[in-house]
């Protein structure tokens, strides 16, 4: 999502387009400080002081170099499909949601293709610039790069199909004069042009990925669903559609149910909150973790959230409509004109959805909160979306890999069936993390 900060109109947070064509308009100046930012984090780790060249001085730098990386502005290549999101902010306490605290957005539909440019300009520095430069345009190639907003909670993921790339010696007056003709603005793949899959292969020069010094934690974990999930959607197409749906995003041109980033983010959160108040541990521990947002309290500092959520589909389930009806609590009848439908999906044996979650810079009572946090879900313990009152939202695990980055670590946890117990590599080595924690709070 890139937020236009000028529209006005019903909706809280619209994409932002080119007056023109009304297509999405992707600005450069987007581009870059997330490049800029994962090239940081790439070479020095997260939170490092700025030493590159590929983007001049640093921001707290006022008379630093200019750039030599020039990132055009992009524009969608057809008129977008825009998804309408609903957010709002739940009561940790109440679990109901907080009043003036719902909001909603727009978002570019999965799918949605840009013709991006980057031109870079070689002086001095050519092995560094260009290695760096492959840095960036690679993780940008492979999805590791979000841009936009509310990339902590799965939005802007991105790749590159496909590279063209073009060499211009301006020391030669006949390449100098290729460089002027050359059409930069220029739509799309050219013909008669090599392609290629992989900007390694289109430099020549391939990474070692022991060049990678970001230290952080990623959880992929496998579930199906053990009860029906509703996580409510403004999506209904017709007046004859049930009241309540599930939410749906396009993937390949075909609507599927899926789990969101921010569904999932402010599940954890309340269920951390409850783990660290019961274990009487000051809750800076959740902030730190999951982030401050500043607009929603004034009293802290804004922090981003060190965890990343990534958006789930979920694969082979079914839509069923059920019939509800409101019950007046005086007389114990049916409430006059309170009769709804809701339209939750439910799971089969194939049903399947992947979480993918990213802590970056771990602690270890961190890794021993999310451990806590992971065994919630994987038992049903901890449900997931509305009505979860009347038993909606549990998911049972069946694998999940752990991957530590700093110590080159991985844990493979898989359970076949619910009745059969759990296999864990090396289980004791995630208890560490788990008493780390009682210590945190024992401190």
């Amino acid at each position: 999502m890139f937020r236009d900060g000028n529209a006005h109109g019903d909706t809280d947070l619209v994409i932002l387009r080119d007056s023109l064509e009304d297509k999405a308009l992707l600005m450069g100046s987007s581009i870059a400080g997330a490049l800029r930012n994962y090239l940081r984090d790439h070479k020095y780790g997260y939170n490092a002081e700025e030493i590159s060249v590929l983007f001049g001085g640093q921001r707290s730098d006022e008379e630093g170099e200019q750039s030599p990386l020039i990132i055009n502005d992009a524009i969608s290549n057809t008129v977008p499909h825009i998804e309408l999101r609903d957010g709002v902010k739940i009561n940790s306490i109440t679990r109901t949601a907080e009043d003036a605290q719902k909001y909603d957005l727009e978002l570019l539909e999965a799918g949605t293709q840009f013709n991006v440019c980057f031109e870079l300009l070689i002086e001095n520095n050519r092995e560094q610039l260009i290695r760096e430069l492959v840095i960036v345009l690679e993780g940008l190639e492979s999805g590791k790069i979000s841009v936009g907003m509310k990339k902590q909670r799965g939005f802007g993921r991105c790749h590159v199909e496909e590279w063209q790339v073009w060499k211009f010696d301006l020391r030669k007056p006949d390449e100098q004069i290729s460089w002027l003709n050359f059409e930069h603005w220029q739509l799309g793949l050219l013909p008669n042009h090599p392609t290629y899959e992989s900007i390694e292969k289109a430099l020549g020069l391939f990474l070692d990925e022991k060049e990678d010094k970001r230290d952080r934690l990623t959880v992929n974990a496998t579930f199906t669903l053990a009860t029906p999930l509703l996580i409510r959607s403004g999506q209904a197409s017709s007046d004859k559609a049930p009241d309540v749906v599930h939410l749906k995003s396009r993937r390949d041109g075909k609507l599927q149910p899926v789990l969101s980033g921010t569904s999932l983010a402010g599940v954890l959160r309340h269920r951390a909150e409850r783990i660290v108040n019961t274990l009487q541990k000051n809750t800076s521990i959740i902030d730190e973790i999951f982030g401050v947002d500043f607009s929603k309290d004034k009293t802290k500092k804004g922090k981003a959230s060190r965890l990343i959520v990534h958006e789930s589909v979920i694969k082979e389930t079914e839509d069923l409509v059920q019939n509800r009806i409101a019950i007046d609590r005086f007389t114990g009848g049916a409430l006059h004109g309170a009769l709804f439908n809701e339209q939750p999906i439910f799971g089969s044996d194939k049903t399947e959805l992947n979480l993918e979650l990213e802590l970056r810079q771990p602690k270890p009572h961190e890794i021993g909160l999310l451990l806590l946090l992971i065994k919630d879900l994987w038992t049903g313990d901890l449900p997931i979306g509305g009505t979860s009152s009347i038993g909606r939202g549990r998911l049972q695990g069946k694998k999940a890999t752990i991957t530590l980055a700093s110590e080159n670590k991985v844990w493979n946890i898989t359970q076949v069936s619910k009745d059969e117990s759990l296999i864990i590599d090396n289980a004791k080595d995630l208890e560490k993390f788990v008493d780390a924690l009682n210590e945190e709070v024992a401190t």
